[in-house]
């Protein structure tokens, strides 16, 4: 049974632009591209140039443009879930359909370009069919430290990708922005699955944090004020097992103080992208599985409180104790 859901956050931000009507069948024929990102090779009729290109090969994601059978929003946001079909649509960008966990179907709204409809498709729309593949899925940036790696999780704002673009220069390598996918699969210790080599900054943290290296891409709609920064270099590609996670917080100096199991596992679950849609998203056997998840996860990974100076002048000190921190991470693992 499918089922409504009021989104619990509307990311993305696109409130401005509000067409009437749903976009026709785009009749033009569309360039089929191959892509790399979390594992998968995808092969999209959408140009996703966030991603690396690779060679044609068999597909685990297929990304398609035309109509999508589903009722047409009024106005917002709407989202409805069913076992095998997925349903996400945002009135000014487009409605998506995730189909058996390996097919997006796309229904762009009119006079949308590839570049808005890769804002949701490779966030949310991404997340949740990562999710579906039974991955556990943070709305989080993550970096590789040495062979150990450091996630950052946090409220909007709290300056998740600028601690990350700090990190890269400083000289680490990217992970994944934005959606962090956990490999939780046998025995193995968790392993944080590389996403694509894209990082999306705000204009002063761009400013007081410039990333060499980096390819500045167009800003995507007047509505979101980061813009995307394609790295030509300081991404990992490699799966990196799950040191540690940091929340992040404002505060007068630099400080990590660890959490307590169950504030650990309280904001695993807080920060797992699917909650971003609501219980309904959880339905069947995909509520005990995330719980597992997050709990095993909890179980794994240090969770700490990571308190970051306020001022961008002052990300240095961050950085500093985050490597030091690391460096002192000699558990049995």
């Amino acid at each position: 049974m499918m089922t409504w859901n009021t989104p619990l956050a509307s990311e993305p931000d696109h409130d401005q632009a509000r067409p009437e009507h749903r976009a026709p069948e785009d009749r033009a024929p569309r360039a089929r591209r191959f892509y790399k990102a979390y594992g998968l090779t995808i092969r999209s009729d959408v140009a996703l140039p966030e991603l690396e290109p690779t060679e044609p090969a068999a597909a685990d994601v297929l990304i398609t443009v035309g109509p999508i059978d589903f009722p047409s929003i009024e106005a917002g946001a709407a989202f409805r879930f069913e076992s095998e079909q997925q349903y996400l649509a945002w009135q000014a960008v487009g409605a998506f359909l995730i189909t058996d966990a390996c097919q997006i179907d796309v229904e762009p709204a009119p006079g949308v370009d590839d570049q808005l409809i890769a804002f949701p498709l490779l966030g949310p729309v991404m997340a949740l069919l990562l999710h579906q593949r039974g991955l556990l899925v943070l709305h989080a940036s993550a970096i590789a430290v040495g062979g150990k790696s450091a996630i950052f999780m946090g409220d909007k704002g709290a300056g998740k990708s600028t601690t990350a673009g700090a990190m890269i220069r400083a000289g680490h390598g990217l992970l994944t922005d934005d959606v962090v996918a956990l490999d939780l699969a046998g025995s193995d210790e968790p392993a944080i699955v590389p996403g694509f080599p894209q990082l999306k900054l705000a204009a002063d943290a761009a400013a007081a944090i410039p990333i060499r290296q980096a390819e500045l891409r167009p800003q995507v709609h007047p509505a979101i004020d980061k813009t995307q920064h394609r790295l030509l270099g300081g991404f990992s590609r490699d799966k990196v097992p799950a040191t540690r996670i940091y929340i992040l917080e404002r505060g007068e100096r630099a400080a990590i103080s660890p959490l307590p199991a169950v504030g650990a596992l309280s904001a695993i679950i807080r920060f797992s992208y699917v909650t971003r849609f609501g219980r309904p998203a959880l339905a069947g056997d995909f509520a005990a599985r995330h719980l597992r998840h997050c709990a095993r996860l909890a179980d794994h990974v240090g969770v700490c409180r990571l308190e970051v100076p306020t001022g961008l002048g002052r990300i240095g000190e961050a950085v500093d104790l985050i490597e030091r921190d690391l460096a002192s991470d000699n558990r049995s693992r």
